[in-house]
């Protein structure tokens, strides 16, 4: 049977092709060690799984979800609340804060909710590949935006072509930015509300790695910025901070019109989170602000020792602050599917390429620190066994 047209503008999902190979290598028996995919592997907190299991042994929560799809009030007022602590920026819980099954559903849905058939959406290169999905998948055309090294993986908004401007109705921006771990900052914020307001370009800022920041990065919200509301939306998500990236619960918040188009989107396509979820949510987001100190000290040891054994082989950069990844320049004189062909071949050991996120990944990998640290440590033995030779 014939599938829909649309599906072949798809390209293969990054992560189920390494899935794919990592599982061949294994069943072949070889011991292979994966620093590709994104994933904490350390254990949710303990008071969110008991708040999970008391709540759904409430036989009201086996009901379809309190609000449906908005999200219980509850839940969105906490969000109110986080935001207003860590960010101090006001959220109206009734029209301004949306339940969602992860952010990455809130990508697509704000698509669908925005953009019309044949429209231009701009999205950065290199980036998540979930957005040139989602952005065909609702009928869009997809246009990169390079982000480099030399402007601090930001995109010079004044470099889009005005015709590309003027056929563009949004745009998705995530930072701090997968997969380079670089952070905005709130000139550009502002400036990237401006060029929204004066282009009429609904902003899409996917915010999930919020939390995850080094050496004094400062903590920011695209919402910060002046007007940040009156051009768009802020997605979020518990999968980062709280380790919650299977439980599928996120955040939309900004633009009330926004908001109303993908709630609109979400009551015809699903019937929202599981209430044992949301009530679990807002434990985390009440109670486990010191979980994700935890985690990012975790973070920090993991990301010092590949550092270190980057030197050793001779790679030493200074890498941006954000992110439980590193963006790491390949060896010179080799491409990144070379290199990242060469660590699979002779040590078994998995990273991502740089090219999988667009054409200006070339040149780079991108090694995901959620791993545990004594198969990282063997990793990196590999590592600097075969470049050393």
């Amino acid at each position: 049977m014939q599938t829909a047209e649309r599906l072949a503008k798809i390209p293969p999902y990054l992560f189920m092709e390494l899935r794919k190979k990592i599982n061949k290598a294994k069943a072949d028996g070889v011991d292979v060690i994966s620093l590709a995919i994104g994933d904490p592997i350390e254990a949710t907190p303990d008071s969110i799984i008991d708040e999970l299991c008391a709540t759904a042994r409430n036989p009201l929560n086996h009901r379809y979800p309190t609000d449906e799809e908005k999200g219980m009030l509850l839940y969105r007022q906490e969000i109110a609340k986080w935001y207003q602590t860590r960010y101090g920026v006001s959220l109206n819980p009734e029209n301004e804060i949306l339940g969602l099954i992860g952010s990455k559903e809130g990508c697509h849905h704000f698509v669908l909710a925005r953009v019309n058939q044949g429209d231009t959406v701009l999205m950065t290169d290199p980036g998540y590949p979930a957005y040139r999905s989602s952005i065909l998948l609702g009928g869009g055309e997809p246009y990169n935006v390079p982000i480099l090294p030399q402007n601090n993986y930001l995109p010079v908004l004044e470099d889009i072509p005005t015709d590309i401007v003027k056929k563009a109705t949004a745009m998705f921006l995530n930072y701090p930015n997968n997969p380079t771990g670089a952070c905005a900052t709130l000139e550009f914020l502002d400036k990237l509300v401006a060029f929204a307001r004066e282009s009429d370009i609904a902003i899409c800022y996917d915010n999930p790695y919020s939390e995850i920041l080094f050496q004094g990065q400062p903590r920011i919200s695209f919402l910060m910025a002046q007007g940040a509301k009156d051009v768009g939306i802020e997605l979020n998500s518990l999968s980062k901070p709280f380790n919650m990236c299977g439980w599928r619960i996120g955040i939309a918040c900004g633009n009330p019109d926004v908001i109303a188009a993908i709630s609109k989107v979400k009551e015809n396509t699903d019937s929202g989170v599981f209430n044992p979820i949301q009530y679990a949510g807002i434990q985390a987001l009440r109670n486990e602000a010191p979980f994700g100190e935890k985690m990012l000290a975790i973070y920090g040891q993991r990301r010092e020792l590949v550092l270190k054994t980057l030197k050793k082989i001779g790679i030493d950069f200074n890498p941006p602050r954000g992110t439980f990844y590193l963006w790491v320049p390949v060896p010179q004189g080799m491409t990144s599917l070379e290199f990242t062909n060469r660590l699979f071949d002779k040590t078994a050991v998995v990273v991502a390429s740089g090219t999988a996120y667009g054409k200006y990944g070339e040149g780079f990998v991108r090694i995901s620190l959620t791993v545990p640290d004594d198969r990282l440590a063997e990793a990196m033995a590999r590592i600097e066994k075969e470049f050393k030779q």
